[in-house]
C-alpha cells in the first residue's frame, strides 16, 4: 500500500518520532515559537481536574500501515464497513477489519497534498443508502478549499469525474485549512474552515463575518431546486449587512475535527491553539451565532485581537497548555455500547503528546480523565477519531486504526 508521509509543520519540543507523521492539525506553520505553559493537563471553567482513569478502557488494533490516513467514518446503513481518508487523495474501504484492494475514491490528481493541505474531510448524506451522495473537503492544486458532492456507483465512486464542486474558498496561506465535514441532526451539512493561516490571524478573519474563514458553516448541500447549495433561513447572519449567510459559528483558529452528540445534538469542536493553549468548544444543540473568541482569545486567555463589536466570547469547556501537548484533536461523545466506562463522555486527544482525555458531556461538562495509561498502547500522532454506524469509537494514530473496547 502506498505510504505518503505528511511533511511536518510541528512546534519545537515535539518528539522526533512524530516528525514523519501528519501535521495537518498542527496549526503553527508560520514558525512561531511554542511557549511553555505550566498549568494542569486540562483546565475547565469551575471544574477541578482529576487524575483518575476510566477502568476497563482498551484499544484493539483494526488495521495497520494506513500511511497518511487522517480520518475515519462510516456510511449510514453499512455495518461492518469503514471509510478511511488519506491526505494524499484516496478513500480506502475497510470491511470487517480488512482494507479492500480498490479504493472507494481516488482524487489525488486534483488536490495539493502535504503540510496542512490535502484531502481532509468526508461526510455521507444521511440518506446515502438511497441517494448515494457523499461530500469531500480538499485543497485543490492551487491550495484553495473545495467542497464537492459525489454520487457513488453500486460498489464505489469509480471516478473523480462524477463529482461536482459546490463551494470554494480562497486560501491566503498554506496552513489552517480546517477540513472537517459533518451532517448535523437537522440534515444540514456543516463545514469547518480555519482562519486562513499565517500566525495570529493577521487579518482578523476569525472575527470578520464577511469571510468564511475561521468559521463553522451550515448549508443545505442538495437543494430541491438544484444548484450548488442553499443557505438555510435559520442561519444566524442571513439578515446581517455584509455577513456571509453560510456562517453558523465563528471565532475559530483551526477547527481540527468537530462532531455532534448523537444523543442531544450538541456540537463539539477541537480548536488548535497558537502559542500557549489548546481548546475544546461546545455549542448546545441549536445554539447559533456563537463567537468562540479567536483572535481576541486563545482558549480562556486574552491573545491580543479585538472581538467583533457587540459580541462576546463563548469560553471553551476545556483547555490545556503546551506543557501537556502541542495540538488538539477533537473527538466524539461516546454513545456506543462496547465501553460502558466511556458512555456519555466526550473523548479527545493531543496530536503531539498522544494523550487521550475524556470528559463528562452533560449540561456542565467536567471531570476530565486522562485515558492514556489504560489504553494498552502508547499513542502518538493522533490525527482523528471516528464513529461506525453503531456509534462505536475509533482513533487513527501512528498510521494505524484502533477501536475502543472494554
Amino acid at each position: 500500500m502506498e505510504r505518503t508521509p505528511i511533511r511536518p509543520v510541528l512546534r519545537r519540543a515535539v518528539p522526533a518520532a512524530i516528525a514523519v507523521a501528519a501535521a495537518v492539525m498542527a496549526g503553527c506553520a508560520d514558525g512561531s515559537p511554542r511557549a511553555s505553559v505550566t498549568q494542569p493537563a486540562t483546565v475547565e471553567a469551575g471544574v477541578a481536574t482529576e487524575a483518575a482513569t476510566a477502568p476497563g478502557v482498551r484499544l484493539r488494533t483494526v488495521v495497520t500501515g494506513l500511511g497518511d490516513a487522517l480520518f475515519v467514518t462510516a456510511a449510514p446503513g453499512e455495518p461492518g464497513r469503514l471509510y478511511v481518508v488519506q491526505q494524499s487523495g484516496r478513500i480506502l474501504v475497510v470491511r470487517n477489519g480488512r482494507v479492500q484492494q480498490a479504493p472507494f475514491l481516488d482524487v489525488h490528481s486534483r488536490i495539493s497534498s502535504g503540510g496542512e493541505r490535502g484531502l481532509l474531510g468526508l461526510a455521507f448524506d444521511p440518506a446515502y443508502a438511497t441517494n448515494r451522495r457523499f461530500y469531500i473537503n480538499y485543497t485543490d492544486r492551487a491550495g484553495d478549499t473545495r467542497v464537492a458532492r459525489f454520487t457513488a456507483g453500486a460498489t464505489s465512486a469509480r471516478t473523480a469525474a462524477t463529482g461536482r464542486v459546490i463551494l470554494t474558498q480562497k486560501q491566503p496561506y498554506a496552513n489552517h485549512n480546517g477540513g472537517m465535514l459533518a451532517f448535523g441532526p437537522d440534515g444540514m451539512l456543516y463545514i469547518g474552515l480555519g482562519d486562513g493561516g499565517s500566525g495570529g490571524d493577521p487579518e482578523n478573519r476569525g472575527q470578520d463575518l464577511s469571510t468564511l474563514l475561521g468559521k463553522i458553516l451550515r448549508i443545505d448541500p442538495a437543494p430541491a431546486g438544484g444548484g450548488d447549495y442553499d443557505i438555510p433561513d435559520t442561519n444566524p447572519f442571513t439578515s446581517t449587512p455584509g455577513a456571509r449567510g453560510e456562517i453558523w459559528a465563528y471565532g475559530l483558529r483551526n477547527p481540527w475535527r468537530f462532531s455532534f452528540d448523537r444523543a442531544n445534538g450538541d456540537l463539539w469542536i477541537g480548536d488548535v491553539g497558537q502559542n500557549e493553549v489548546e481548546e475544546i468548544d461546545r455549542a448546545p444543540a441549536g445554539r447559533r451565532g456563537l463567537n468562540f473568541g479567536w483572535n481576541a482569545f486563545e482558549g480562556p486567555r486574552r491573545f491580543g485581537g479585538a472581538l467583533r463589536p457587540g459580541s462576546r466570547a463563548t469560553p471553551p469547556v476545556a483547555s490545556y497548555g503546551h506543557a501537556k501537548g502541542q495540538s488538539v484533536t477533537g473527538g466524539y461523545v461516546y454513545r456506543g455500547r462496547a465501553v460502558p466506562a466511556l458512555r456519555g463522555r466526550y473523548v479527545y486527544a493531543d496530536f503531539g503528546s498522544g494523550r487521550v482525555w475524556s470528559m463528562r458531556a452533560g449540561p456542565r461538562p467536567g471531570n476530565v480523565r486522562e485515558e492514556t495509561g489504560r489504553l494498552g498502547v502508547r499513542l502518538s500522532s493522533v490525527t482523528s477519531f471516528g464513529e461506525d454506524s453503531a456509534g462505536e469509537l475509533y482513533v487513527i494514530a501512528n498510521q494505524n486504526l484502533y477501536r475502543f473496547t472494554w
